[in-house]
């Protein structure tokens, strides 16, 4: 079990789903202002997607980026962005076998689109994310004719833009066998030490939120890495418990679930909360963003 634990807070993710919780931020301000109060309820690491102000959908637009930023690094809280760059794999297919359009769900895009808010943004050089997320394998996302794809040749591409960028990757693992790619690139020097692993459970049709599974990707990951895992809806909080006690860091928010208990509605401070008393009634302390810093070996903001 570790000592010191990090919890990130997913603010508000890409899915229409969460916009149907009072409480899921939209606009620039709304989304900075949650990951304030998430901040200063326990969280290190805040990890950041944009909506468009006005559809409340999922944007990739770098000005909305620039602006939540911007109000996070202005609100005089210590925090760790992690900025999504997950955005642009998704292909629909008919059952004749066609490639749809973007008319009709798919986004896929190269490694670099997928990253160009981040690249914007460290260009620019003053308001540069910490972290940026890397989705390390192919997934059948839900039911339907929907997948996600991240081919390997992919994810060494986006290792090569954060390495260049200065800009540690947040190594998405949605099943074994993206895992299994992660470790390979890593022992090919790929990926710097330590290796930031997120195991992402419960996302249908990835790996289930079940400890003895996770205890077995753990068991072989290196032992310079640092690693966090969530679960989706009701098993964020078991998995909360279940990634202190393997010794892990933690991942809480709105992205994942909405629900403080059974129809009652949780803003994103409420679930860092929910979380920072599990990990202290376990024995564990919260890690600072500074500490945070240290531990993922990030650099100085």
């Amino acid at each position: 079990m570790r000592e010191d634990v990090i919890i990130t807070c997913a603010v508000t993710g890409d899915d229409a789903k969460v916009t149907k919780s009072p409480h899921c931020p939209v606009t620039p301000a709304e989304i900075a202002n949650s990951a304030v109060e998430a901040v200063k309820a326990g969280a290190a690491v805040v990890h950041i997607h944009v909506r468009d102000p006005v559809t409340r959908q999922m944007s990739m637009d770098p000005a909305l980026y620039r602006e939540v930023v911007k109000n996070i690094r202005e609100s005089g809280v210590e925090a760790i962005i992690n900025l999504t760059a997950g955005v642009g794999g998704f292909v629909f297919f008919s059952n004749d076998g066609q490639v749809l359009g973007q008319d009709q769900g798919t986004d896929f895009a190269s490694q670099e689109t997928r990253m160009r808010h981040v690249i914007e943004l460290v260009n620019e050089g003053k308001y540069v994310p910490d972290i940026c997320t890397l989705n390390c394998g192919t997934l059948n996302f839900g039911e339907g004719n929907r997948t996600y794809v991240s081919t390997p040749d992919y994810v060494r591409e986006g290792a090569r833009i954060c390495r260049e960028l200065g800009v540690k990757p947040e190594l998405e693992v949605f099943d074994s066998g993206n895992l299994w790619l992660c470790n390979k690139l890593f022992e090919e020097g790929v990926f710097d030490t330590p290796m930031l692993v997120q195991l992402c459970t419960s996302v249908p049709y990835g790996m289930p939120a079940n400890v003895g599974l996770l205890a077995a990707l753990v068991n072989t990951l290196p032992p310079t890495a640092q690693w966090a895992s969530f679960g989706v809806g009701r098993m964020q909080m078991p998995m909360v418990a279940q990634s202190v006690m393997l010794g892990g860091h933690v991942r809480v928010g709105l992205e994942d679930n909405l629900y403080l208990s059974r129809g009652v509605f949780a803003t994103n401070a409420q679930l860092v909360e929910r979380a920072r008393t599990i990990v202290e009634a376990m024995g564990a302390s919260v890690a600072t963003a500074g500490r945070a810093r240290e531990i993922l070996a990030l650099k100085v903001s």
